[in-house]
Parts: structure tokens; sequence; C-alpha cells
């Protein structure tokens, strides 16, 4: 799925009604800390099978 510019604005906006301006920046922390483990759960299952 690709999103083009006003794709992209629309579910923003929609992300903006639904969570509210205060609960944004929670949000994103989350969802960076949750790409980070994964990221290295990734690294450590490829250093697993070079092994």
């Amino acid at each position: 799925m690709n999103l083009g510019g006003p794709e992209l604005i629309i579910v923003l906006i929609i992300i903006l009604v639904l969570f509210g301006g205060a609960k944004l920046p929670k949000l994103a922390r989350s969802l960076g800390q949750a790409q980070k483990e994964f990221r290295d759960g990734v690294k450590e299952a490829e250093e697993l099978n070079d092994e």
C-alpha cells in the first residue's frame, strides 16, 4: 500500500482526532521504542544464523 500526499494528510488528521494532541508524543515514543526493539531482535537473529 503506497500512501500519497493527500492520503497521508487524511490519515494523520484521523490519528490526531482519535488520540488527541497530548497523547501523540507518547504514542510516537512508544512506536520508536518498538521499532528499536524489533531491529535489535532481527539483528540478534541474524547473528545467531551466522554462527
